[in-house]
């Protein structure tokens, strides 16, 4: 045992929080540089201040993260796989997002498992909001 008085513990009217570590800090606030294309510039048209702009841009991000988290389809690796596959050619536009299920059909790509017939039916039962989780799902 050592000479040194116990630590109060949480509960303990004494006790204060640790400082947190910089691991456990879960995020960054500051300025950060944006280029505004000609989406954001649409979206934030007329607004001149950088507390309209940050505000504008934060509210339609917490929108769109929880679009992402409640939309989506279940899908099995094979058709993850395809579905990337089709990614894979960069930038996906909303318009090629709602023409995954004619690429599908379209594709070349193959594998174990794969039914492309019923993934194309699953992605054209789909809404956009699914088709465009599932593309951000995949990293795209």
């Amino acid at each position: 045992m050592s000479d040194s008085p116990e630590k109060p513990v949480r509960g303990d009217p004494s006790w204060i929080a640790p400082a947190l570590t910089r691991d456990e800090k879960t995020r960054h606030v500051g300025k950060t540089p944006v280029f505004f294309g000609p989406p954001l510039a649409i979206h934030t048209d007329g607004l001149k201040n950088t507390m309209e702009l940050s505000g504008r841009l934060n509210r339609t991000a917490e929108r769109y993260m929880e679009l992402m988290r409640h939309h989506g389809l279940d899908l099995s690796e094979p058709e993850r796989r395809c579905i990337a596959h089709i990614c894979n050619i960069g930038f996906m536009s909303p318009l090629e997002i709602r023409e995954l299920p004619f690429e599908v059909g379209l594709s070349r790509f193959e594998c174990e498992g794969l039914d492309k017939a019923a993934l194309a039916k699953k992605l054209e039962a789909a809404s956009f909001v699914d088709l465009v989780a599932v593309v951000e799902s995949l990293g795209f």
